[in-house]
Formats: structure tokens, C-alpha cells, sequence
């Protein structure tokens, strides 16, 4: 399955679906956001390609969004076109080679069941990941000491012109949780991974299964959240930081440090992204004051904000 970009007339006006003024509350995993100036949700390439076109025409900006997980969208909302990929699904299992391609907005949760059902391993760690396979690849998700490089093979993408791309492991520069596409003016459309095909479809299925019920069982799955707030630093888990420093349950406005994992805040109920961002800086200043460590935000702040931004020295 390739996501062929091929060239499209340019156009004044829209080819693709579009909408004007849409709430990104209901995009993001946070449920906090205010509205898109323009908002499209693709279905294929030639949708992709229009969007991107037309935005250069009338010189938008241009905010990719996947599942809308790993990030805040401020309550100000977001300028020029939003382009929401959750649309873009399909996944190829290429039984000669082990390689599985999947579009970018396929779920990564979707993704690891698809496998875990044919016997194919390598992607149980990915079955609780609220995320997508463009989300995967931009922030190099991981969980259960795996991660999205350990078997990505190749990466497809278009550029903000148009342009298909295609990006290697060495190219997207790999680390801790970021690629190099964090630099990049550019998207995911799908991507490819070497997994290990088999019979032992009951062991990858249990497998699996083990992953998920140990992610529900230690983390707040019942509310609104973006996964982890913080990276790990060398010497700690943040988590285990967050909890020794007495913040567990700490809570401005709606947002609150999960009791249940204290790299977690969730939205109690109507927390707005200034609720967020203001109890991720009081966390990362009570951790420094206390063990001398600057906790550093996995979220991605998106839109301008009325408060102080993360904290990064």
C-alpha cells in the first residue's frame, strides 16, 4: 500500500472536505481546544495534496493532527488549517517478507490486535498507545521497554508544497521519544514495520492481552488524558518523582494529577488548556525545588496561551 501524491491541479477554490471554525475539543485526547480557522479530515492522498495546495494559495499556516494524543491545543485555538489524519486508514501485511504498512491515521491499538491476531510480533508493547501510526512515528512512541524504532522500516510523508517523501530509521534520527520530524515541515502517511510472522497466534494474543490489562490496571484510562506528561529523566521514573514529591492529586481548576499515576493528568471534568499547562509548570517546579530535576513535557503545546510555557532550563 503506497499513498501515491501524485500531482493535482491547483485550485482557488476547495476540492477537498473542509469546514471553517470546528472546536479541536473533540480531536484531542485531552478534550481541551479551541477552534480551527479551517479544519479538513482527509480520505486519500488527492485530499491530502488538495489541502496542502490550497492552504498555499490563500498562505495559511498549516497544524497536522492525528488522534490528537501527546499534545495541547489552546482554548485560543489554532490559526490557518488544521489537517486531521484519523481518516487515513489501511493496513498491508506482506506475508513473504514479515512487513506490515499502515496509513497514518490507522490507531496504534487498532494496529497491535490486527497483528497480535495473525501471530505477527513485535507490536504488543503498542496496544495501549491512544495514538496513531503518524503520531507513533513523529514522537517515537513507545511503552514495556519498546518503541516505535525498534522495527520501523521505512516512513512515506508529504511536505507542506506537495511533495512526497519518503524517510528512512537513519533520516528520522531516532531518540528517546522524538524524531527528527519534530524539526520537519512535514507529515506521515504511512509507514512500514519489520514484525515476526508465526504460528504461536495464542502466545502473541496472551501477550497482548497482558500488555493492555497492565496498562489499565496502573493508569487512568477512565478519563481524559495525553498518556505520560513528562519524559524520564537518567536518574528516576517521573512518575515516581511526581508521587515522592507529595503531588499526586494536586489539581488546578479541572486539571489534576492522576492518584492513580502521577505522570498523569487528567481532566476531571471541564478543564481548560491553561488548567493543563498551568499544573504541568507547578509540577515541574516543585520536582526542581525538591530533587533539583527539570522534568521534561512529552506534551506538545499547540496555539498561544495566556500563562507561562513549559519550563525547559
Amino acid at each position: 500500500m503506497v499513498l501515491s501524491l501524485d500531482a493535482i491541479d491547483v485550485v482557488k477554490e476547495p476540492t477537498f472536505p473542509l469546514q471553517q471554525r470546528i472546536s479541536l475539543a473533540a480531536f484531542t485526547s485531552y478534550r481541551v481546544g479551541g477552534k480551527a480557522d479551517w479544519f479538513t479530515l482527509p480520505k486519500t492522498s488527492s485530499d491530502i495534496a488538495a489541502s496542502l495546495q490550497w492552504a498555499q494559495i490563500h498562505e495559511l499556516p498549516v497544524t497536522f493532527l492525528g488522534a490528537g494524543s501527546n499534545l495541547l491545543v489552546s482554548d485560543r485555538g489554532l490559526q490557518g488549517l488544521v489537517v486531521c489524519t484519523r481518516h487515513l486508514r489501511g493496513v498491508d501485511f506482506d506475508e513473504t517478507t514479515g512487513q506490515l504498512t499502515a496509513a497514518a491515521g490507522e490507531p496504534l491499538p487498532n494496529l497491535a490486535w490486527k497483528a497480535a491476531r495473525r501471530g505477527w510480533r513485535g507490536l504488543e508493547w503498542a496496544v495501549g498507545i491512544p495514538g496513531t501510526v503518524g503520531g507513533a512515528v513523529f514522537m517515537n512512541a513507545g511503552a514495556h521497554r519498546a518503541c516505535t524504532a525498534d522495527s520501523l522500516m521505512q516512513a512515506h510523508g508529504v511536505t507542506l508544497a506537495g511533495d512526497s517523501i519518503m524517510l528512512s530509521p537513519q533520516e528520522l534520527n531516532f531518540s528517546y521519544r522524538t524524531s527528527s520530524l519534530q524539526s520537519k515541515l512535514c507529515m506521515v502517511t504511512q509507514a512500514t514495520f519489520q514484525l515476526t510472522p508465526g504460528d504461536a497466534v495464542a502466545e502473541v494474543m496472551a501477550d497482548t492481552q497482558a500488555a493492555i490489562a497492565q496498562r489499565r490496571s496502573t493508569q487512568p484510562y477512565h478519563l481524559p488524558s495525553c498518556g505520560s506528561v513528562f519524559r524520564n529523566p537518567s536518574s528516576h521514573k517521573a512518575g515516581w518523582l511526581i508521587e515522592q514529591t507529595g503531588l499526586k492529586a494536586l489539581q488546578i481548576g479541572q486539571a489534576q494529577v492522576s492518584p492513580m499515576h502521577a505522570n498523569f493528568i487528567v481532566n476531571v471534568g471541564g478543564a481548560t488548556a491553561e488548567d493543563v499547562l498551568n499544573l504541568i509548570r507547578s509540577v515541574q517546579d516543585r520536582v526542581q525545588d525538591q530533587w533539583n530535576i527539570l522534568l521534561h513535557p512529552e506534551v506538545r503545546l499547540l496555539g498561544n496561551f495566556d500563562g507561562p510555557q513549559f519550563r525547559t532550563s
